[in-house]
């Protein structure tokens, strides 16, 4: 009976692996495919471009391309008008950040990435067609944001859902735009990377408030929604603690929002503010900051990183008053536009009347 035992684990174990070796040959095929699709819509893009065909044959021709195409190839997809525009607009979009517009033939077994300004082949083909549709309906001609859209793709492993989230809340116009004075705090390795970690507004539209809520009810609501609320901050931050409990001398100090960002080994500590930004605010993440890096930071790992989140701030006193201080901290804005009418609020049961009812 132990022979049999043996017999199935050792089969099931081999079931399993066939079945893990086959998804990653679904997963290298899916790639392949892709990116030789691209290959042939970019050379398809180039063509109607460089030919000036739609001059050349008429307004019409993009009409008739996608019939022609359909009649002659009727099991494959991808030949609706639409779809030829934006295989147009793809071409035109990234070709002038093309040094080398030669894209190898199909049959090559594998795409080379090319010399380029700021975007490569490779890069390029390295994500699904899907996605570059959003990218090229929401960046509008922009080439720039266009590529910080897919470098972020890539790095991050975005989904679509994913994608079109940061697209829809401008992440390319907030990325790293926090007031900071990380350049004179953070020796040159690090700056540059804390500022790109930062965002300016934060978006909290994944949280639902009522319209006088209070700092607690706000902090109450990131933590319910720590997910979402990592997804808004960024690659990289690991969650450690609210009210994070330190002893410093002989009094207990209580950081409200403690995170950790992995690329800068380093702490971050967050605290929010429901309110403009004034610059007593200044004094009290400093003072969190320094107990942390006093007795949380370990040999090795960076500088803590102060970060504030007011609800508005004033651009020039938020300058002077991070070039004030000698320890790293910036200072950004928050939005949140899903708020309820305050009489909703006394309409929603308390904890202690769900825990009553559920009883």
């Amino acid at each position: 009976m132990s022979g049999l035992l043996t017999k199935d684990l050792a089969y099931k174990q081999w079931v399993q692996s066939l079945s893990k070796k086959f998804r990653q040959s679904q997963i290298k095929a899916a790639v392949k495919v892709n990116r030789e699709m691209l290959a042939f819509y970019w050379e398809l893009g180039r063509d109607i471009v460089e030919m000036k065909a739609e001059s050349r044959w008429g307004s019409g021709f993009i009409d008739d391309l996608s019939k022609d195409l359909q009649q002659e190839l009727p099991t494959i997809k991808g030949w609706s008008p639409t779809n030829l525009r934006y295989i147009k607009r793809f071409y035109q979009l990234y070709s002038p950040l093309i040094q080398s517009q030669v894209v190898p033939k199909l049959a090559s077994k594998e795409i080379q990435s090319q010399v380029v300004t700021e975007l490569d082949m490779e890069s390029l083909f390295s994500i699904p067609w899907g996605h570059h549709r959003n990218i090229i309906s929401k960046c509008q001609g922009n080439s720039a944001k266009a590529v910080f859209y897919i470098k972020q793709t890539i790095e991050n492993g975005w989904s679509r859902a994913v994608l079109l989230n940061f697209l829809d809340t401008d992440l390319y116009e907030r990325q790293g735009k926090a007031v900071t004075n990380f350049a004179s705090t953070l020796p040159p390795e690090q700056s540059e990377l804390a500022q790109e970690i930062t965002k300016d507004p934060y978006n909290f539209d994944f949280l639902t408030l009522t319209a006088n809520y209070h700092e607690k009810e706000l902090k109450d609501a990131l933590m319910d929604n720590i997910t979402k609320f990592l997804l808004e901050l960024g690659k990289g931050f690991a969650f450690v603690g609210r009210e994070y409990r330190l002893t410093v001398g002989k009094t207990e100090q209580f950081i409200d929002l403690l995170f950790y960002h992995i690329k800068l080994r380093s702490y971050v500590v967050i605290e929010v503010k429901v309110t403009e930004f004034e610059p007593r605010d200044i004094g009290q993440v400093s003072t969190y900051v320094a107990a942390v890096d006093g007795i949380l930071r370990g040999e090795g790992e960076g500088q803590t990183i102060g970060l504030l989140i007011c609800k508005t701030k004033d651009e020039v006193l938020a300058k002077y008053a991070t070039a004030g201080v000698s320890l790293p901290i910036g200072i950004s804005e928050y939005e949140l536009s899903k708020l309820l009418p305050e009489e909703f609020k006394g309409t929603l049961p308390t904890i202690e009347e769900i825990e009553s009812e559920l009883r």
